[in-house]
């Protein structure tokens, strides 16, 4: 009667652990890889038009189709309505507006289990809204990874972007409107399940130049 007591007792045992440690466990040995485009801004197209031509020519023949044809609706936009009245030798002398952009490199726990790897960027969009974009992003994998803004590593206050989509790869996070970035000023790759930090990167602000 005993053994059977214990019989049940460890299929019962099992039955809770062997979920908890798949669930726990698997994640760390299965990469999930994703590859987003960039959402295309003024602020890209302002930046590709500032180059060369002959750095424009070398961009456009990296660009995918629909970020080209973008970049003709802003032009054809900005030849219609921008300085209608202004003679066109006074138009050319003009200096584009100073930009800047929110990028950060992340540094990660770099523990043997937990890391994250690549760049973080800040892209404002035409909208008004800004969409939070990881580059060349690696991290270790793990349950329930999640991207925050915040104002320091321990999470204490952040602003949720979601589920992180993949360990691995480009990827987009839409960022609430009205988020003030010079608070939530870091991206952290944050384990919910165990309040765990992967990965951080500390946003500062990068002046948009020519190439």
């Amino acid at each position: 009667m005993k053994s059977k007591t214990k019989i049940i007792v460890g299929v019962i045992a099992a039955a809770i652990v062997i979920p908890i440690m798949i669930y726990t466990l698997s994640p760390l040995f299965i990469n999930t890889s994703v590859n987003e485009p960039p959402p295309v801004s003024a602020l890209a197209f302002q930046k590709f038009m500032n180059m060369t031509e002959e750095r424009r020519i070398q961009a456009a023949s990296n660009m995918t189709q629909n970020e080209k044809e973008a970049i003709m609706k802003m032009a054809a936009q900005e030849n219609n309505t921008a300085n209608e009245n202004m003679p066109s030798e006074i138009r050319s002398q003009e200096p584009p507006a100073s930009q800047t952009v929110l990028t950060g490199k992340f540094i990660g726990v770099n523990d043997g289990i937990h890391n994250a790897d690549g760049l973080a960027r800040v892209i404002p969009l035409d909208n008004g809204t800004s969409v939070l974009r990881l580059e060349n992003f690696k991290a270790t994998n793990g349950p329930d990874l999640y991207v925050y803004l915040a104002t320091d590593n321990s999470a204490s206050d952040i602003v949720n972007l979601g589920r992180l989509k993949g360990n691995i790869g480009n990827q987009n996070y839409v960022i609430p409107a009205g988020t003030d970035l010079s608070k939530y000023d870091r991206v952290l790759v944050w384990c919910r399940a165990f309040s765990v930090l992967f990965g951080s990167a500390q946003l500062v602000p990068v002046p948009l130049t020519a190439h």
